[in-house]
């Protein structure tokens, strides 16, 4: 974006400019701005940053929110895992969050818009269980071949390997 303006002005034009799909916003720190939008609005937000040259995709990043249930509730909601996607301009960084229930972990690939975010989306993918549709390269891109599939090495449920494998022994 080659528009001057101070810090606080750029996340406000980040902010204007995506409004209509933002469902809830918080500033977590100075220079930082976090949107919540929905997973069928990923691509519009994206295509919308990229035409106005707004920043650059830094990286994608997965948290786990696994299934929680309360004392005083017997019902025990899905987990989900929180998807991350990071864009800076200067120093400030504009973070989109998207949430994809464990029962339907999946996103469109961003790819078409933005080449660059290939390996992020492979490793969300390997690591979270996050089905990328559309994906130009769904290949495993951290883990061995033989990795067992549905083995998220990044969810909480992960606690490592029980048994000794060939390899181990």
């Amino acid at each position: 974006m080659n528009q001057e303006g101070t810090q606080d002005e750029l996340l406000k034009q980040a902010l204007d400019m995506i409004r209509p799909w933002v469902k809830e916003e918080r500033n977590p720190q100075p220079n930082r701005l976090d949107v919540v939008i929905g997973r069928e609005d990923l691509l519009a937000v994206v295509e919308a940053l990229k035409n106005a040259r707004w920043g650059y995709l830094s990286a994608i990043t997965g948290m786990d929110r696994p299934a929680t249930s309360t004392p005083e509730s017997a019902e025990q909601q899905e987990g989900a895992i929180e998807v991350l996607y990071h864009f800076c301009e200067r120093n400030n960084v504009l973070t989109l969050r998207v949430n994809v229930p464990y029962g339907d972990a999946s996103l469109p690939s961003i790819c078409n818009i933005l080449p660059s975010a290939t390996l992020f989306e492979r490793e969300l993918s390997e690591m979270f269980g996050v089905n990328i549709m559309g994906t130009p390269d769904p290949s495993r891109l951290l883990l061995p071949d033989n990795w067992p599939n549905g083995v998220y090495p990044l969810r909480k449920s992960f606690t490592g390997f029980s048994e000794v494998t060939e390899a181990q022994k």
